[in-house]
């Protein structure tokens, strides 16, 4: 079965493309997908069988595989942790706000944008 990622994907219109690991791109139409799964978003791994449609290669019987447990996943902290950690956050960032209306950027702008990304990754891992 080949294997590929979601190029582009229309829930809309029902159809978008795969880009296969053999650089083949490929139409997959929302009757491949499986029953009751969600859209599929760009750059999700899938796996298909493929036939020639009208307008070439045409995606049939996608699944998703299930994705390997995630280290950073299992490592981060409990999501009772984060609380304090999010509600500082937003303290600081309202403070920070006050002086970008004042016209002037905030002293700790550095540590903000620090503290940001580490929260950021513990929200996306």
């Amino acid at each position: 079965m080949p294997n590929g990622r979601i190029k582009f994907y229309s829930a809309e219109k029902g159809f978008g493309f795969i880009a296969g690991e053999d650089g083949q791109e490929v139409y997959l139409h929302a009757s491949a997908l499986p029953a009751g799964a969600p859209a599929p978003r760009q750059g999700q791994r899938v796996e298909y069988s493929v036939a020639d449609g009208r307008r070439g290669p045409q995606a049939l019987a996608v699944t998703f595989p299930e994705r390997p447990a995630s280290v950073v996943r299992n490592q981060r902290r409990p999501a009772e942790e984060m609380v304090p950690i999010v509600e500082d956050l937003i303290r600081e960032l309202d403070k920070a706000s006050g002086r970008l209306r004042h016209g002037h950027y905030p002293d700790n702008g550095h540590t903000i944008a620090k503290v940001l990304r580490v929260v950021a990754e513990s929200f996306e891992a």
